[in-house]
C-alpha cells in the first residue's frame, strides 16, 4: 500500500504529458530543438516517487530489531518484535505505525485496512508523522475507513507540518489544480520541503513550475537544477527533459555528449522519446560518433511505441539490407531485454 496510496493522487490530478513528435525537416536533424517532451502550459502527469517509502529507513542505532526484520523481508519476525514493543510499551509509535504497515500490505498477516487504519490512529494521536500521512491516504482511497478527502486533507496538512516530504509533494498535487490565490505559491513551497528530502517527483514538479512561471517567476536555470537532481534520483520524465537541457544549452552549459549519456539511459528504461532522440543523436553525429545502424535499432524501439520520425526514415534509408538486418536484430534483443528490466 505504501506508495500506491501515497501518491495515487498524482494521476487524478494532473493531466498526462503530451509527447512532443521530433521534427520532420530535414534541416533540422539534432533532437529536440526548441522543444520540451511536455506541452507548454500543462503539468506532465507525475509518477510515483520510488525512493519514499512510507516505513523510514531502518534507525540510526542500528538495533531496531522489528524495522530491520521488516526491511529484510522477515515480515513474521518483524510482526513478532513489533507487537511485543506495543505491548511493553503502550507509546512505542513506530511500532504501532509497522504493525499498520503489516496490516495494510497483508504481509505475515490477512490483509486489513481496518485494522491497519486502527494501528495508524493510534499511532497518529501520539503525534507519529508517518501514522498521520497512512491514515491520510487510507482516508483519501477510503481503505478501512469512510472515504472523505477533506479529512485526509487535513491529515495531510499536519503529517506535513511534521515534517513528512511525502505529504508535502500530495499538498501541492491538490493545491496545484485549484490555481487558487496564493495556491500555486504555497505548493511551490511545500515542493521544496519534499524536493529536498530528495523525493525526485517533487524536484521535477519544481523545474515544471519554474520553467511555466507558476508560483515562481520563470528561470531556466533553476529548471535545469532541478531536472538535473530530479534526473539523478531515477525520474524518467526528468531524464529526458533534462538532457534536452543539455543538448541545446538551455539553464544549463551544452554538452551534447552528456545529453547523449543521458538520452541512453532513459531509452535503456523504455522511453520512446529518448529512443527517438538517441537514434537522431547516433544518425547525426552529434554528441556520439555517427552510427547509422545503432540509429536504427533505437529507431525501430521508439516506432514499435508510436512514435514516428519521417526525417530519421529519410535518413537511414542508405542502409544496406544486411545493416538493416542487423539493427533489427538488435531492437529485438533490446525490446526482450527492456520486456525484463535488463540493461545494457
Amino acid at each position: 500500500m505504501r506508495l500506491r496510496l501515497a501518491v495515487a493522487l498524482a494521476a487524478l490530478l494532473l493531466p498526462t504529458a503530451a509527447i512532443a513528435q521530433p521534427a520532420a525537416s530535414p534541416t533540422l536533424p539534432a533532437p529536440a530543438e526548441g522543444a520540451a517532451p511536455a506541452e507548454a502550459g500543462r503539468a506532465p502527469q507525475l509518477p510515483t516517487p520510488q525512493s519514499t517509502p512510507l516505513i523510514p529507513t531502518l534507525p540510526s542505532d542500528r538495533t531496531d530489531l522489528a524495522y530491520g526484520a521488516y526491511q529484510r523481508g522477515l515480515y513474521v519476525s518483524a510482526l513478532k518484535y513489533a507487537t511485543a514493543r506495543v505491548e511493553a510499551n503502550r507509546n512505542d509509535t513506530a511500532a504501532m505505525t509497522l504493525l499498520g504497515e503489516l496490516y495494510a500490505q497483508g504481509l505475515a498477516v490477512p490483509q486489513d485496512f481496518a485494522e491497519a487504519a486502527s494501528w495508524y490512529r493510534l499511532a497518529h494521536e501520539k503525534g507519529d508523522a508517518n501514522a498521520t500521512f497512512a491514515l491520510a491516504m487510507l482516508a483519501m482511497d477510503g481503505l478501512g475507513l469512510p472515504k472523505n478527502r477533506a479529512q485526509a486533507e487535513t491529515l495531510l496538512e499536519q503529517a506535513a507540518a511534521k515534517g513528512h516530504p511525502v505529504a508535502s509533494y500530495n499538498l501541492a498535487l491538490l493545491l496545484l489544480p485549484r490555481r487558487t490565490e496564493g495556491g500555486d505559491e504555497r505548493a511551490v513551497a511545500l515542493l521544496e520541503r519534499a524536493a529536498q528530502a530528495e523525493i525526485a517527483d517533487a524536484q521535477y514538479a519544481l523545474a515544471v513550475l519554474y520553467r511555466e512561471g507558476r508560483g515562481v517567476p520563470v528561470d531556466r536555470i533553476r529548471m535545469a537544477n532541478w531536472l538535473a537532481r530530479a534526473a539523478d534520483n531515477g525520474n524518467l520524465p526528468a531524464q529526458v527533459e533534462y538532457a534536452i537541457a543539455l543538448f541545446n544549452g538551455d539553464g544549463t552549459a551544452r554538452s551534447e555528449e552528456e545529453a547523449a549519456r543521458w538520452f541512453e539511459r532513459a531509452a535503456w528504461r523504455g522511453n520512446p522519446i529518448a529512443q527517438n532522440r538517441l537514434a537522431r543523436i547516433l544518425a547525426a553525429g552529434r554528441g556520439r560518433p555517427t552510427d547509422l545502424v545503432e540509429a536504427a535499432a533505437w529507431h525501430m524501439l521508439a516506432a514499435q511505441a508510436g512514435l514516428a520520425d519521417s526525417w530519421l526514415d529519410d535518413t537511414l534509408k542508405t542502409l544496406t539490407d544486411a545493416q538493416r538486418k542487423a539493427a533489427a536484430d538488435t531492437a529485438r534483443e533490446r525490446a526482450e531485454r527492456l520486456e525484463f528490466g535488463i540493461g545494457p
